[in-house]
């Protein structure tokens, strides 16, 4: 089970080293280099999504079939195993939720840098013209 959250959490700390690295101000030349580069990687790294959406869904049925320690004749021991599986859960929420949305910043960021490529570009040919 933690082999997959391991995965999960490598993956949205390279996503975020990415993003940092696409919004740091650099040379033009090694700015398209960096953002072709990543713009090459985020399509097969789309698999995150699916993914994150199903550990979202194992997260939701493991919180329906849980057995709950409300009641008096809980132990300290088992309230305290309750609390730390719940907390846990919570933390792997926002880990599937910020992998989503690093995601969706990086092609976003990219997207958009191909566009000023792009108008850059037009801009250029009509003051040649």
């Amino acid at each position: 089970m933690a082999l997959q959250w391991m995965i999960l959490t490598y993956v949205v700390a390279a996503e975020a080293a990415l993003a940092f690295l696409l919004t740091i101000p650099a040379p033009k030349l090694l700015k398209n280099r960096f953002v072709s580069l990543v713009s090459l990687i985020l399509q097969p790294a789309l698999f995150i999504v699916p993914f994150a959406g199903f550990q979202l869904l194992d997260i939701y049925w493991k919180n329906e079939h849980r057995l709950a320690c409300t009641s008096d004749t809980c132990t300290a021991s088992e309230r305290d195993r309750y609390e730390k599986s719940l907390y846990k859960a919570q933390r792997n929420v926002i880990l599937c939720a910020s992998a989503c949305l690093l995601y969706w910043c990086l092609f976003r960021i990219c997207k958009y840098y191909k566009d000023i490529q792009n108008l850059e570009e037009v801009e250029k040919r009509y003051k040649d013209e």
